[in-house]
């Protein structure tokens, strides 16, 4: 920086450079838009540079007549076209010299005092036909340490202009307003209320009363050209040239020079902050809509419990009529009036598996095929329900974020969310029920053979219930017709029905205990199995949107404090003056 450095304004210096750049880290942390970043590097670069006095306005309002007047000569092209098509730099030097510099921008010299104490800078009009012109003046503004503002008497402050100056505010520039043309006004009244009228205007726009002067430049230049000082003080010039050179001093250029990188920061960080606050409200919107689908699948197993219940009381009844039906085949057989049949253990057998095992295993069997078309049912209706919770996240309130969505997150954010959608939608779209109803059925029955009711491999359910009944009779029939054979007596056979009953009713709770838990065990791994694939196929994405949170609140909290130590230095440079 030119402007001497005491030990205050060191501090202020260091202060401010260190906070900046703990916000330039944040900004590339963050990956925010280049925009923001380069306007930063930028505003800290022109600490280090002579300041910078920023002439803008519209096509045609006098800018370059205007400086050309200011320097006492035509050092800049004049014109009713667009003559200012790069941002020119003019600087003091004992000759005018002119050249393009490498970064496309226009130096300029010439021999003027004004250039002593500070850089012009004339950019291109603004609302002009040349759009690009436009927007080479919009993006130096953030490098401006004062913007000079120039506007014409005969269409003072525009709807185009009050636009411009809503950019200007919102990188907390200290402006000055030239009503330039000021000659076409006829009465000194007229000139008044015009510079009036623009104050009020550029308060509402600015949020502060700025210094209007008029102006005429053109014969300002002319006066000063011909030497007639009279003219030059009829132009309203001077009155410019004193109040900002007692403006400008030392003092107030170095408050102005830290000014200008705080309002570039201030500006840079509203947005990143809008930026993580943006992107925290999405992601607690998707963090909730994972929560949902984790709530969806407790209750969804909670649900397939209670409903596995029902289906097992099912089964539960078909056993009971079982041992109902054994219960009335002894009362009915084991009787002394039949006890020439009792002599016949295979007769007994058959007739057993006639009127007892009867249809037990295809009543059993067709129970368990119906539980398994449920499970298959609830497995894709689960798939369904996450392709419908997490598919309408996809783009989700990106246009309602501060600030754009830089493209690392918005490209993995979308991508995992695509991989859930995707995996969903495959697994709707390619359910091939009939196949994983046989799967579920085969697992099913691996289940009840492993639960030692046979050990050999399982065809059926139904199967392994006939083995089980068949050989429950083999055993019962065979304890009765060794009874008979023993004992020929009124007396044996209520004894030896009675024990029938009891092995039938322990044959038949050994069966139900271990068919039930068999069949609860094959249904529970099932059912945790298709959970698990649903929580498998969302946790890349539920991963991505906790550390992602985490990381956005981290950044929230260092933005948090970084605002107040900006304020609290804004507050310092603000009353340099006065220490």
């Amino acid at each position: 920086m030119i402007i001497p450095l005491d030990e205050t304004r060191r501090a202020l210096l260091a202060d401010e450079r260190r906070l900046l750049g703990q916000l330039r880290d944040w900004l590339v942390r963050l990956e925010a838009p280049e925009e923001q970043r380069q306007a930063l590097a930028d505003s800290l670069v022109q600490l280090e540079e002579p300041f910078l006095l920023v002439v803008v306005g519209e096509f045609n309002a006098g800018k370059s007549a205007f400086i050309n007047a200011l320097l006492g000569q035509a050092a800049l092209k004049e014109g009713v076209t667009p003559t200012t098509a790069r941002i020119g730099l003019l600087r003091y030097g004992e000759t005018v010299g002119r050249e393009v510099t490498a970064a496309g921008l226009e130096s300029l010299t010439a021999p003027s005092e004004i250039l002593r104490q500070l850089v012009i800078v004339d950019t291109p009009g603004t609302n002009a036909v040349l759009r690009e012109h436009e927007a080479l003046t919009r993006d130096f503004v953030p490098r401006a340490d004062l913007v000079l503002f120039v506007t014409s008497s005969d269409r003072p402050f525009t709807e185009s202009e009050r636009a411009f100056l809503e950019t200007v505010r919102a990188w907390g520039k200290k402006v000055i307003i030239v009503l330039n043309k000021a000659d076409l006004l006829e009465a000194s009244e007229d000139v008044g209320r015009v510079v009036t009228y623009v104050r009020e205007q550029a308060q509402r726009t600015l949020g502060f009363a700025p210094d209007v002067f008029p102006v005429s430049a053109r014969q300002a230049l002319r006066a000063r050209l011909e030497g007639d000082a009279p003219a030059v003080e009829e132009s309203g010039l001077p009155a410019f040239e004193a109040r900002v050179t007692a403006t400008l001093d030392e003092a107030e250029r170095f408050r102005l020079k830290l000014l200008n990188p705080l309002g570039v920061g201030r500006r840079v960080h509203g947005e990143l902050a809008g930026l993580v606050e943006g992107r925290l409200e999405l992601l607690g919107e998707d963090l909730r809509s994972l929560e949902a689908v984790d709530a969806d699948l407790e209750a969804r197993a909670s649900d397939l419990e209670g409903d596995f219940k029902l289906r097992l009381s099912d089964v539960e009844k078909v056993l009971l009529d079982f041992e109902r039906r054994g219960n009335a085949f002894f009362d009915e057989r084991l009787r002394l009036m039949r006890i020439h049949e009792l002599l016949s253990k295979e007769r007994l057998r058959k007739d057993f598996e006639t009127a007892v095992v009867a249809d037990l295993p295809r009543e059993v069997e067709k129970r368990v095929e119906a539980m398994v078309d449920w499970m298959v049912g609830a497995e894709l209706r689960q798939w369904q329900d996450v392709m419908d919770r997490l598919g309408g996240r996809q783009g989700a309130h990106t246009d309602k974020m501060v600030g754009r969505v830089d493209d690392r997150f918005e490209y993995d954010r979308q991508r995992l969310l695509e991989a859930v959608r995707s995996e969903a939608q495959r697994a709707v779209d390619g359910y091939d029920a009939p196949a994983e109803a046989k799967r579920l059925a085969q697992s099913v029955r691996d289940s009840v053979a492993q639960t030692a009711l046979l050990q050999v491999s399982a065809v059926g359910v139904g199967t392994l219930v006939t083995a089980l009944a068949t050989t429950t009779a083999a055993d019962v029939t065979g304890l009765v017709a060794a009874g008979a054979l023993s004992v020929m007596g009124l007396f044996i056979l209520p004894a030896r029905r009675r024990r029938a009953r009891a092995e039938l009713a322990t044959r038949v709770a050994t069966l139900r205990e271990k068919l039930l838990a068999s069949l609860t065990a094959g249904f529970e791994r099932e059912r945790d199995r298709g959970q698990q694939k649903v929580r498998d196929a969302i946790a890349p994405y539920s991963r991505f949107v906790r550390s992602e949170g985490d990381r956005l609140r981290e950044a929230q909290a260092a933005l948090s404090g970084l605002r107040d130590g900006l304020a609290t230095l804004g507050g310092r440079v603000e009353t340099l003056e006065q220490t």
